[in-house]
């Protein structure tokens, strides 16, 4: 059983930063892609951010240039840096491993003075 469990959100001030992070208990999760959707309230949940197995990165345009994702294989546990944040940051970041997708259970992260 696949259990991923993200931490780091919070309230932050616009321009922020905030770090995530996501534990991934199991193994072989080096073999996998991993990566970062959001939730706002209202919308549908949006690809944020992703990471091949071999460190191949990948950003939505929305995010790109402001955030970094990043996986340390021996930990098990993938990150997402966020820097510049903006209010429409705003919303519940889940986790994910695999295709098709195991998820964490989200981390609120609200950006707001």
């Amino acid at each position: 059983q696949v259990e991923l469990v993200e931490s780091g959100g919070g309230l932050v001030q616009p321009v922020g930063p905030l770090s995530l992070s996501c534990a991934a208990s199991g193994s072989g999760f080096r073999f996998h892609a991993m990566g970062w959707h959001r939730q706002a309230p209202g919308n549908q949940r949006e690809w944020v951010a992703s990471i091949t197995s071999g460190g191949f990165t990948s950003y939505a345009d929305s995010v790109k240039g402001r955030f970094a994702i990043s996986r340390d294989n021996a930990k098990n546990t993938l990150y997402l840096q966020m820097n510049s944040l903006k209010p429409e940051d705003t919303a519940v970041y889940y986790c994910w491993v695999g295709y098709p997708p195991s998820w964490g259970q989200g981390t609120q992260v609200t950006i707001s003075s």
